[in-house]
């Protein structure tokens, strides 16, 4: 490990008794431990210097992945903790709405995914609020492989009034969806538009609480102002 950080360290390259000098190994060990590491894909030599390989970019990458997840879920419980409503994020990525990361607690659970959220994403406010950021075309091939159907009695009946809705949503306004998705459960959704990137955070309360689901996501959405520069970095990686 502290030959390989060595090696990162060095954006053109290192010969072997740099390394060992600086991993504080014996030349001969650290001459075994390079070649063990060429063979494995954790680095590659050219004319005698050692860069990192295939391997531990891969490592690199899941590590990167891991970092951005963990500060996702950071955020989301500590909104959690301070709106006391379950917290939401998800992305449109491949034609696909993705729901990343929950965070709620036993007092206040998270929604339950009784009917795929990729496939009605014209019931819930995170599919609304994903949907309302898409151009025309990409709202349209997303309802031409999932249509719009019926999941509870108060959901949105054809694709031109979704369509309708979408188009009269406000740029960076909450979007709010009643017992649409699940019955007595309202959501409310606040868009994220960072680069190419379509996402959102959301939160959802029992229907009996309906009164004071905007005050909650215009609060969510300040809150969300403040680490707008961290989301920004952690979606793009």
């Amino acid at each position: 490990m502290r030959l390989l950080e060595s090696v990162a360290r060095h954006e053109h390259g290192a010969p072997a008794k740099q390394l060992a000098r600086e991993a504080g190994l014996a030349l001969p060990t650290a001459y075994h431990l390079l070649r063990t590491l060429v063979h494995e894909g954790y680095l590659r030599r050219e004319k005698g210097l050692f860069f990192l390989g295939e391997a531990a970019e891969r490592l690199s990458r899941s590590g990167a992945q891991q970092k951005r997840r963990s500060t996702i879920a950071d955020a989301l419980g500590s909104w959690r903790d301070s709106i006391g409503a379950p917290v939401y994020y998800a992305v449109y990525r491949g034609g696909e709405i993705e729901v990343e990361c929950v965070a709620d607690t036993p007092g206040n659970p998270a929604v339950q995914e009784w009917a795929d959220f990729r496939e009605t994403g014209h019931a819930h406010a995170i599919g609304q609020c994903l949907l309302s950021q898409l151009d025309t075309q990409g709202r349209r091939d997303h309802l031409d492989r999932y249509p719009v159907r019926s999941v509870t009695p108060y959901t949105v009946r054809d694709d031109q009034t979704l369509i309708r809705r979408l188009e009269s949503t406000g740029r960076m306004q909450p979007v709010v969806e009643r017992q649409e998705y699940a019955l007595g459960t309202v959501c409310a959704a606040i868009p994220l538009t960072l680069g190419s990137t379509a996402a959102t955070v959301a939160i959802s309360m029992p229907s009996h609480q309906a009164e004071r689901l905007l005050l909650a996501a215009r609060r969510l959405q300040s809150e969300i102002d403040t680490l707008l520069g961290t989301l920004a970095v952690s979606i793009s990686i």
